[in-house]
């Protein structure tokens, strides 16, 4: 059986915020938009349907629990829950919270405009944060 390895570009486009029993809990490095990305930790996992029943279950109650740390930190007007998976094959789950002022509304995110990079102490105040209502 191989391992669980990190997708390449998934490891430099997030941050690692936690660990939970199926998933790792990414930050995306887009200081636009609140967004976490949730990587089911099986090796060579593309698609939900091939989890297994156990593990469809438990990340739906992943999703679930990114979803309300969102909502408790951001308020925003609506959660994006999207699993794409066009771009990289390795199967993950983004979590967006959008706001009716943001960037790309009300239009999807993706390609919408370049990522603005965190400043190193943004980055680490909302790491802080976000640890904190994810557990």
């Amino acid at each position: 059986m191989t391992e669980f390895t990190l997708h390449g570009t998934l490891a430099a486009d997030t941050v690692e915020a936690a660990r939970w029993p199926l998933c790792r809990v990414l930050l995306a490095k887009d200081s636009r938009y609140p967004w976490l990305i949730l990587v089911p930790q099986r090796a060579e996992m593309t698609e939900i349907h091939r989890l297994d029943p156990a593990d469809q279950s438990q990340l739906m109650t992943e999703i679930t629990r990114a979803s309300r740390a969102l909502e408790t930190l951001h308020t925003p007007d609506k959660i994006n829950v999207a699993a794409l998976g066009n771009m990289v094959p390795q199967l993950h789950i983004h979590i967006v919270a959008r706001f009716r002022t943001d960037a790309a509304w009300p239009g999807p995110i993706w390609g919408a405009h370049p990522p603005v990079p965190y400043a190193a102490a943004e980055l680490d105040a909302a790491l802080e944060a976000l640890r904190q209502a994810l557990n």
